[in-house]
């Protein structure tokens, strides 16, 4: 019976079988790469279709498909940018390391509201019991912390200011440039709202200062970690809530 069935069948039904199966591929699998391509071969054979199942083309039917067709295609540039080095902006292709769990596009958001500047040894960064206005990447030199009456250093390659922009809460902690230094600063009131308008861009904060604070948690305790700090409560709280957000997300 499926035999006969199959026998009759003519070149359009062989045509539009194809494309939904294609689709139902696409639909089946969370990798974007493969969803998008498989969309696309389906809507190719859609337009195929249309152009021979009837006595005439399916004029408004083809210029439909060949419409999302476009859309698909920017979709894929879209992902080709967001992991092309390309995308990585090229004055902060040198401190890409530093943040190479993103992807390039990723980190070419992070980077855009980003100040990069130099400050002299002494600098404040942040104040105890004052709320933080602005999160700090030390690109090189060193940190002095002031915290429970005890002074210590932290190296470079760290965030300073982070655990407020997540919580909210006054800093714990004044710390200051040790020496002259290379940061990377943002606006906290900027990161807020830039994260409330693009979650891809909160996504990729995350990534990086909840990485920056499972080190700092690491290093605390560990017997010879730098650093001599014993993190909160609070920001051993951030690193789960934070790991368990990105896994859920991607």
């Amino acid at each position: 019976m499926l035999s006969n069935w199959v026998s009759g069948l003519e070149l359009a039904d062989f045509v539009v079988l194809g494309a939904g199966v294609s689709f139902c591929l696409g639909y089946a699998t969370i990798n974007q790469w493969a969803l998008r391509s498989l969309v696309m071969i389906g809507t190719g054979l859609y337009v195929w279709y249309y152009a021979i199942s009837g006595d005439t083309p399916q004029w408004a039917a083809i210029w439909t498909s060949v419409a999302m067709a476009c859309a698909n295609i920017v979709g894929l540039i879209g992902l080709w940018l967001r992991a092309s080095p390309l995308s990585i902006p090229s004055r902060h292709r040198d401190i890409y390391t530093h943040f190479s769990m993103l992807p390039p596009g990723d980190f070419r958001k992070v980077m855009r509201g980003a100040k990069r500047v130099i400050l002299p040894a002494g600098t404040r960064l942040t104040t105890d019991n004052a709320r933080a206005k602005s999160v700090f990447f030390v690109i090189n030199g060193s940190v002095v912390v002031e915290k429970f009456g005890e002074t210590f250093h932290l190296p470079d390659g760290i965030f300073v200011g982070e655990v407020g922009y997540l919580t909210g809460n006054r800093a714990s902690a004044t710390t200051l440039l040790n020496e002259e230094s290379e940061v990377l600063e943002w606006d906290v009131t900027d990161l807020k709202h830039q994260s409330a308008r693009d979650v891809r861009f909160k996504l990729a904060m995350d990534a990086i200062i909840s990485i920056d604070l499972a080190e700092k948690v690491a290093r605390a305790g560990s017997p010879g970690g730098e650093e001599h700090l014993f993190p909160t409560h609070e920001q051993a709280e951030i690193v789960q809530f934070s790991s368990n957000s990105l896994a859920e997300k991607f």
